[in-house]
This record gives C-alpha cells, sequence and structure tokens, in this order.
C-alpha cells in the first residue's frame, strides 16, 4: 500500500500502533514494526527518561524497521520532566514522534531541528488546524468511538475523518474504532491516508498484558465500555467493570463528585496492577467500542496481513458494487 503516510514515515502498510500507557513497550512496538506497520513506545510508561533511552535500545535490538515513540503532554500537580523525556528520545535519534493532550508547540521546533516527524493525535478539528499550523507533520483524527479521552464533543469517526480531510493540507490518519480490513478500507474512503489502533492490538499475542485482559476484551461486545470522568469533563472510555461502574455510579449521585472522591479508583498504578496481573476487575482498563469486532488474539504480524488482504477485498467488492448497472 502507498500513501503519504506510508512515504513519510518509511512503513509498508499504514497501520499505526497507538501509544498505549502501560502497553507500548518494546515487544509489542517492534512485533507491529516487523510486521510493515509502525510500532509506537509509550514514553511515559517507562519511570524515568533514563528508562525510556534503555527501551529505546531494546526496541532497536528487536526490529530493523520505523517505529516511533509517544509523548501525551497532559496537565498535572507534579508533571513529569517532559523535557527531558523529549530530550532522550531525539537525542536517541528517534524520527518519529507521536503527541497527545496539550498542545505541543512547546516542543515541535525543537524537533523539527533535528529532522523529526511529527504525528499530533486529536480528537476536534480545530485542535487539529492550530497543530497544523503549528508545524505538525500529520494529524491523528480521533472519533468518539475510541479508547481513551475522546474530548467532550462527542463526533463520531464517520462524520469527524472526513471533516479533518477537506480541513487539513498535511494528512490524517483515521483513529477510533478501527479494528480490522473493513474499518481501514472505511477510513481510506473517507479520505484518511492510514489508520491507527490501540483497542486492536491489546488483543495480540505480543502486547504485554495478562491474557485474562486480552480474553475479556475478546468475549466484550460493542456495548461493554463506559464513559467516566464526563461531570469533570475529562471524559474516558474504559471497559466496563467493577470499578468502572463505580466511578460512574460516584458521578451520577446528587451533586456529583469531587476528583478526590474517586482518585482511589481510577489510579493510574492500579490499572497497570491489573493489565499485569489478570484482574479485569482490578482497576480502570481502557477500551474502546471496537471491542465487539475482536474476535481472537492473533501475532501481530497475522493481524496486519489479515487487514491488508480484508481492506483490498472490500475495496474491491465496494468498487464493484458501485460500477453495478
Amino acid at each position: 500500500m502507498k500513501t503519504r503516510i506510508t512515504d513519510m514515515l518509511g512503513i509498508r502498510y499504514p497501520i499505526v500502533q497507538g501509544g498505549m500507557m502501560w502497553v507500548g513497550t518494546a515487544e509489542l512496538s517492534s512485533a507491529v514494526s516487523n510486521a510493515g506497520g509502525l510500532g509506537i513506545l509509550t514514553a511515559l510508561t517507562q519511570p524515568t527518561p533514563e528508562a525510556l533511552a534503555r527501551e529505546i535500545e531494546r526496541c532497536r535490538g528487536m526490529t530493523d524497521a520505523p517505529f516511533g515513540v509517544n509523548l501525551t503532554i497532559l496537565p498535572a500537580i507534579k508533571p513529569p520532566p517532559y523535557e527531558a523525556y523529549l530530550d532522550v528520545i531525539l537525542d536517541a535519534g528517534i524520527r518519529i514522534l507521536e503527541t497527545a493532550g496539550n498542545n505541543p508547540k512547546a516542543f515541535i521546533d525543537k524537533a523539527k531541528a533535528r529532522g523529526v516527524t511529527l504525528i499530533h493525535k486529536c480528537v476536534a478539528v480545530r485542535h487539529a488546524l492550530s497543530a497544523q499550523r503549528n508545524g505538525v507533520d500529520i494529524i491523528s483524527i480521533d472519533g468518539f468511538e475510541c479508547a481513551g479521552h475522546p474530548g467532550e464533543d462527542d463526533v463520531p469517526g464517520l462524520v469527524l475523518i472526513p471533516l479533518a480531510v477537506q480541513a487539513l493540507d498535511v494528512p490524517v490518519i483515521a483513529s477510533g474504532g478501527i479494528g480490522d480490513g473493513r474499518g481501514m478500507a472505511a477510513a481510506l474512503a473517507l479520505g484518511a491516508e492510514g489508520v491507527n489502533m490501540g483497542t486492536r492490538f491489546c488483543a495480540t499475542q505480543e502486547a504485554p498484558i495478562h491474557d485474562n485482559i486480552k480474553q475479556a476484551l475478546v468475549n466484550a461486545n460493542e456495548r461493554d465500555t463506559r464513559l467516566i470522568l464526563r461531570s469533570l469533563h475529562n471524559t474516558a472510555r474504559v471497559f466496563r467493570n467493577a470499578v468502572s461502574e463505580e466511578v460512574a455510579a460516584a458521578e451520577s449521585r446528587p451533586g456529583g463528585c469531587q476528583f478526590e472522591d474517586i482518585r482511589p479508583l481510577v489510579s493510574g498504578a492500579r490499572g497497570a496492577a491489573a493489565l499485569a496481573d489478570g484482574d479485569v476487575n482490578g482497576g480502570i482498563i481502557t477500551a474502546g467500542q471496537v471491542v465487539g469486532l475482536i474476535h481472537d488474539i492473533p501475532t501481530c504480524e497475522v493481524l496486519i496481513a489479515r487487514m491488508v488482504a480484508e481492506c483490498r477485498e472490500s475495496l474491491r467488492i465496494a468498487a464493484k458494487r458501485a460500477a453495478a448497472d
């Protein structure tokens, strides 16, 4: 497959692995890159910038193909040393950086000066336009179906993807709700030049999470996600389990709740432990509505090859139908 995305990133197929907290490690990222997509390490999964440097080298030992690093910039009472993480990424010679969260303007000039291609993940066209003005090379647009933070506008991909393509000059990667070749074909038909998948890559053999969690994703249907933190204007789509139900119940109480009321429930450390230990009800587990389309736990190589074949066949069938008398 050939799009601006494959040309700019140096990959065979325009399939990008999402930069997922606790999941974007060398095992998964190298497997995606070896299969022809773009694997992405998650910088803040590593506890220190020095640990990230070691993880980058570990990933290089597992693949000769391009891979990127995600740096998600979020407001925090005690923010991590974002610039120190960025310096490690640049000093390691990484050529593809995915940013998400707050506007990455402060880092763009520094990264561009080192020849880095910048992907920025957005949930709204207005944010994408701002990122484009600031010099981002590629926009990954996240529809309401997505896992994690879909924003507060609630615009699904079928509307958001073509709106972004229409508004932007830089290429668009479609994200949210994509888990197979049919979704990839739809994204390409809507004008995107690549796709980004997070939840689907969690249900692969190389994903560094417990088999119990992977099987829970396989067993889930499209209704098995929950929107939480809506009352705090920080909406997150997560897997429906005992913890997310407790958070939602706290938010729905008369008068709502404060973040401190639910902090122990949404703790990142608790979610990381659930992924590692396999306790499906042990913490918040991020997942998108695409769980309804996940039916197996293949290797990344099998998943990507199957997606590409299914995408081509879906486009062939659609073209045949459109040409019918």
